[in-house]
């Protein structure tokens, strides 16, 4: 596990801080996602998230192979190839990921049907 600091207050760290602090952040939960059911390349990664720099996905999955929740294999081959899996361990996530996903959908639909109200009125 990544050194990290404790900032809520609880000095072991409650349970939602732990795993806000694996997955939380703008990218993480959307990388996971995005490995749910296969691996991918990196540029298979960047191409399905085009708002993250290479250098910010090259950090956020550093991270999450440090915390044992994604695989990378690197392949002796030229051109460098390596793919991203989540490991047994990330595969634990997925339930909170479709979660998440879920209430995603609502939430697009709750704005959306606001929205629509806002114009008509």
């Amino acid at each position: 596990m990544r050194n990290r600091k404790s900032g809520y207050g609880c000095p072991e760290g409650c349970p939602v801080e732990s795993t806000l602090d694996v997955i939380g952040g703008k990218w993480k939960g959307v990388i996971l996602y995005h490995l749910l059911y296969e691996k991918k390349r990196f540029n298979e990664l960047r191409k399905l998230m085009p708002g993250i720099t290479q250098r910010m996905l090259t950090l956020q999955l550093s991270e999450l192979e440090k915390d044992g929740v994604v695989h990378r294999k690197a392949f002796p081959v030229v051109p460098p190839k390596v793919e991203y899996s989540l490991t047994e361990f990330g595969k634990t996530l997925e339930p909170i990921i479709i979660l998440m996903e879920e209430w995603g959908e609502k939430y697009k639909t709750r704005m959306r049907e606001q929205e629509e109200v806002r114009k008509s009125n």
